[in-house]
């Protein structure tokens, strides 16, 4: 699996992952994450299996496992060894697969209400968001994609027309769609789907983690953290009010800094 990525800044390697919405990319996700991180580290804003510039490639496996892979082969491509992650939604699962299949290539992980080690303890599954997301995978259009982005974000008018055209017309493309439908099948494949399954396996997790959320997250909701948090050695949990899934959006400003003190202070 071939990966598209963008570049900036220089210092310590830090890999962002961005979520798994209709139309996502590195680019439409990050581009304000990367302008603020870019002046500390060595930023690779990657674009995952099935979004932006890398739909080229079918998704055969479980997708975690997949894109972890791809991310290890473009690691080894570029000469980089271990990075930080910043992993959000479907780009934490990722993360998480990264650091549990390949420990000693990954020193912290930041992850926004991360996929599949999120689990719901108190609210129903699945979520509105999730929802919203199979509605549009089922029938794709712009009503519905602007349906789901709302799901994402506390404040709504964050989700303009531009952004719903934009988006649409980045899921809209036969590759793309043809990605998210092999995407979905790869999370309920019997033989590969427990891999998918990241809470079972985060006790072997050493890194060190913040784990963000949205108390208004309405794709993977607050309660989701708790048994990440019950099960990660070194982990911490930093809430934001007013705020969906989209931290790094809807809290931009006090996200970065979060992030560079987490990335930049003395190991515990």
């Amino acid at each position: 699996m071939t990966l598209a990525f963008h570049r900036a800044g220089s210092g310590p390697p830090v890999v962002l992952l961005h979520g798994g919405g209709p139309g996502a990319s590195a680019k439409s996700n990050f581009s304000g994450t990367v302008e603020a991180l870019a002046p500390h580290f060595d930023v690779l804003a990657v674009d995952q299996p099935g979004y932006g510039g890398s739909v080229d490639e079918p998704i055969t496996g479980q997708y975690f496992t997949v894109a972890a892979q791809g991310l290890a082969d473009l690691l080894d491509k570029l000469g980089i060894e271990r990075v930080d992650l910043v992993g959000n939604s479907l780009g934490g699962g990722t993360a998480v697969r990264f650091a549990l299949n390949f420990p000693g290539r990954a020193r912290r992980l930041l992850l926004m209400g991360p996929g599949g080690l999120s689990l719901n303890v108190f609210a129903a599954d699945p979520t509105e968001g999730v929802k919203r997301l199979g509605a549009f995978g089922r029938d794709p259009s712009r009503e519905r994609i602007a349906a789901f982005l709302r799901t994402l974000v506390y404040d709504p008018s964050l989700i303009t027309p531009e952004l719903v055209e934009e988006r649409y017309r980045a899921a809209a493309a036969p590759a793309a769609l043809s990605a998210m439908r092999s995407m979905g099948a790869s999370f309920a494949d019997p033989a590969t789907f427990e891999e998918g399954l990241l809470w079972r396996e985060a006790h072997r997790l050493r890194h060190e983690v913040l784990l963000v959320w949205g108390r208004e997250d309405r794709v993977n909701p607050l309660d989701g953290a708790l048994v990440a948090l019950k099960l990660l050695r070194n982990a911490r949990l930093h809430v934001f009010g007013g705020c969906g899934h989209w931290a790094h959006l809807e809290k931009s400003d006090e996200f970065h800094r979060l992030a560079i003190d987490f990335l930049t202070r003395e190991a515990s």
